[in-house]
C-alpha cells in the first residue's frame, strides 16, 4: 500500500512550512544547501529509492545547484517541466521579526499581538485577522509553487500517471536567474537521453493581485521580458576652481537621465497589455573618494521592458534617445561655453560598447584588453553590473582620444519575452481552469503576460534572426561571468502557462499566501490540467 506525503491540505501546509523553515536568501548558505535538501526529501518517495539516478543536481555557479527529478512512465514520451525557483528576496525589513520570518505558522501567529497588529497596514491587518493568510518569506515567492509541484509529483509516481514530469527547481531567480540558466541545458540533455517531448513548460510563480482590494485571481499565458541597458559617461576631469577647463559625467548622465526616465518609446503594447515605462535603476559617478577633483566618470543602469522586441531593436532605440540627449547635451554645453567665452572641451559623442572594445584592442592589442578585463573580473566584491561598469570604465581611461563620450552597454540580467497565448494548447487549458475554479466559486482572469518576471523566459525562445547577438557584444562580461544559452533555449520547444496560488506584498514584510488557494483549489487546479494532457 502506498502512503501519501502530500496528498491532504494539512499535510501540503506542512510540507510548505517545513521547506520555507529551509531558508535560502539568495547567495547565502541557506541558498546553496538548499538543493541538497530538496533532494533528499525527494528520495523519500518509493519511485525515487528505485529510480535515484532520476534526481540530479545540476552547478549553477557558487556553490548553487539546481535540482531535477524526472518522473518517466514506461511508455510515455510527453512530458510537463514544473518549473519553480527556490530562493528568496533578504528579511531586513521584518525588523525584530526577522527570527520569524521563515516559520510561517509563528510569524502568523506573532502578528496577531497587539504590538505587531497595529504597525501593518490596513489591507494586510483585515487579511490576517480573517484567518485566510499565511505570512511569511518565501510562501508566496515562491515555494508554495515548488510545494505544489511536489504534491504533483508524488501523485504521479504512485498512481503511475501516463506521462512524463520533470519536477524543476533553480536557485537564483531573484537576482540573475544562474540557476533557470544552468537547468535549460539539462532539460535539452534530459530531452535527448531520454527520447521526450516537452507538452508544457508549467511554472507556478504566485498570482498577483493588481492592487490593495484586488481579490481576483490570474493565470498567465506568458511572462514580460527585462533588458538593461547601461551607459557609462566620460567626460574631462579638472580642479573646482577651474570648472569650465572640464566637463563633470554628471552633467552629462543628466541629459541621459531625463531622455530615458518614463520615455514612452520604449512601451510596447501587445494583446491589450502594456509594459511599464522605462527608469533609472542606478546613477553615480565612479568616484571612490571625496576630492575637490570633478567626477568625471559616472554610470547609469535603466530598466526597459519587453513583450516582442529583440535586444537588438533596443539597442537601436536606446543609441537613438543617447543620441537625442547628447544633443541637447551639446547645445546647452556650447552655449555655456559661448556664454563664458571659453573654447570647452569638445562634443559629447555616443558610441556602442562594440565600438569601444574594438578600438581598444586596435589601439592596445588583445592580450592588454583581455587583462584589463581580467583584473576587474577577479573583484570579487563586485557584482556582474559592477563588473561590466568598470570593464567600460578601465578600456576609456586607456582610449580618452574618445572622450567626451557616452558608451552604451548591455548589464546583465536578460529576460526575453515569451508568449504562449495563441497556443491551441494554452487557449484550451485555460478555459479548462476557468471551469475548474467555479466548482470554487472563484473567477479566473487571464493575463498574457505575467509582469512579476520569471524562469520561463528561457524556454520556447524565438530569434530567427539572431538579434540576441546585439546582448552578447554589448555585454562586457558576456562570456566571463555571464552568459545567456540562446541555442538551448530554441531548442525547447513547446508552450508556457503560468498556474499558481493567490497571494500580496512579495518582497514585503506583509509577503502572504492565501490558504484556501493554496492548499484546496491549487492542488485540485493544477491535478485537473495535468490529467487533462494524458
Amino acid at each position: 500500500m502506498n502512503n501519501y506525503l502530500w496528498n491532504t491540505p494539512e499535510k501540503l501546509r506542512a510540507l510548505l512550512c517545513e521547506i520555507v523553515s529551509w531558508e535560502s536568501r539568495t547567495l547565502t548558505a541557506g541558498e546553496n544547501e538548499f538543493a541538497y535538501k530538496l533532494k533528499t526529501m525527494l528520495q523519500t518517495l518509493s519511485y525515487f529509492k528505485e529510480n535515484p539516478n532520476q534526481i540530479e543536481l545540476h552547478d549553477a555557479g557558487l556553490g548553487r545547484n539546481a535540482v531535477t527529478a524526472l518522473y518517466k512512465h514506461p511508455t510515455a514520451t510527453e512530458t510537463v517541466v514544473l518549473i519553480s525557483h527556490f530562493d528568496t528576496v533578504h528579511t531586513e525589513e521584518y525588523g525584530e521579526l526577522e527570527p520569524f520570518a521563515f516559520y510561517p505558522e509563528e510569524l502568523t501567529k506573532k502578528l496577531m499581538e497587539p504590538k505587531y497588529k497595529k504597525d501593518l497596514p490596513e489591507a494586510a491587518r483585515i487579511d490576517l485577522e480573517s484567518g485566510n493568510y499565511l505570512f511569511g518569506r518565501g510562501t508566496m515567492d515562491m515555494k508554495m509553487g515548488l510545494a505544489l509541484h511536489m504534491q504533483l509529483l508524488e501523485k504521479a509516481c504512485i498512481e503511475q500517471w501516463p506521462i512524463n514530469l520533470i519536477l524543476t527547481a533553480v536557485p537564483d531567480e531573484e537576482v540573475n536567474s544562474a540557476g533557470m540558466r544552468a537547468a535549460v541545458v539539462e532539460l535539452v540533455r534530459l530531452r535527448e537521453q531520454h527520447g521526450l517531448t516537452y507538452k508544457l513548460f508549467l511554472n507556478s510563480e504566485p498570482s498577483f493581485s493588481q492592487g490593495p482590494s484586488d481579490i481576483n485571481e490570474y493565470i498567465y499565458s506568458g511572462t514580460i521580458g527585462k533588458i538593461m541597458p547601461a551607459a557609462l559617461f566620460y567626460g574631462k576631469e579638472t580642479h573646482v576652481g577651474e570648472p569650465l577647463k572640464g566637463m563633470t559625467a554628471n552633467y552629462i548622465a543628466s541629459y541621459m537621465t531625463q531622455y530615458m526616465e518614463w520615455n514612452p518609446i520604449f512601451r510596447e503594447t501587445d494583446l491589450g497589455e502594456s509594459t511599464p515605462l522605462p527608469v533609472s535603476l542606478q546613477l553615480k559617478d565612479l568616484k571612490m573618494e571625496y576630492s575637490t577633483q570633478t567626477p568625471y566618470r559616472a554610470a547609469a543602469l535603466f530598466n526597459v521592458f519587453l513583450m516582442k522586441r529583440t535586444a537588438s531593436e533596443v539597442m537601436e532605440i536606446f543609441e537613438h534617445v543617447a543620441k537625442e540627449a547628447m544633443a541637447a547635451c551639446n547645445m546647452h554645453y556650447k552655449e555655456i561655453c559661448e556664454r563664458e567665452r571659453v573654447k570647452g572641451v569638445g562634443e559629447v559623442k555616443v558610441l556602442r560598447y562594440e565600438t569601444l572594445l574594438e578600438h581598444a584592442v586596435n589601439k592596445l592589442g588583445v592580450e592588454e584588453v583581455q587583462c584589463i578585463k581580467q583584473k576587474v573580473l577577479k573583484n570579487n566584491a563586485w557584482d556582474d553590473r559592477e563588473k561590466s561598469i568598470r570593464i567600460v570604465d578601465q578600456l576609456m581611461i586607456r582610449c580618452q582620444e574618445l572622450t567626451p563620450a557616452t558608451v552604451l552597454l548591455y548589464a546583465p540580467p536578460y529576460y526575453p519575452a515569451i508568449n504562449s497565448s495563441d497556443n491551441a494548447l494554452i487557449i484550451k487549458s485555460i478555459e479548462l481552469m476557468k471551469e475548474t475554479a467555479k466548482s470554487f466559486n472563484i473567477e479566473i482572469e487571464q493575463i498574457h503576460y505575467f509582469n512579476g518576471i520569471c524562469d520561463l523566459s528561457y524556454v520556447n525562445y524565438a530569434d530567427d534572426e539572431n538579434d540576441w547577438g546585439a546582448f552578447e557584444r554589448n555585454t562586457p562580461v558576456w562570456g566571463d561571468t555571464y552568459s545567456i544559452p540562446f541555442e538551448a533555449m530554441t531548442a525547447l520547444k513547446g508552450p508556457v502557462l503560468n498556474v499558481g496560488p493567490f497571494g500580496k506584498d512579495a518582497h514585503q514584510k506583509t509577503e502572504r499566501l492565501h490558504v484556501d488557494s493554496a492548499f484546496k483549489e491549487m492542488p485540485v487546479m493544477i491535478d485537473t490540467l495535468i490529467k487533462s494532457l494524458i
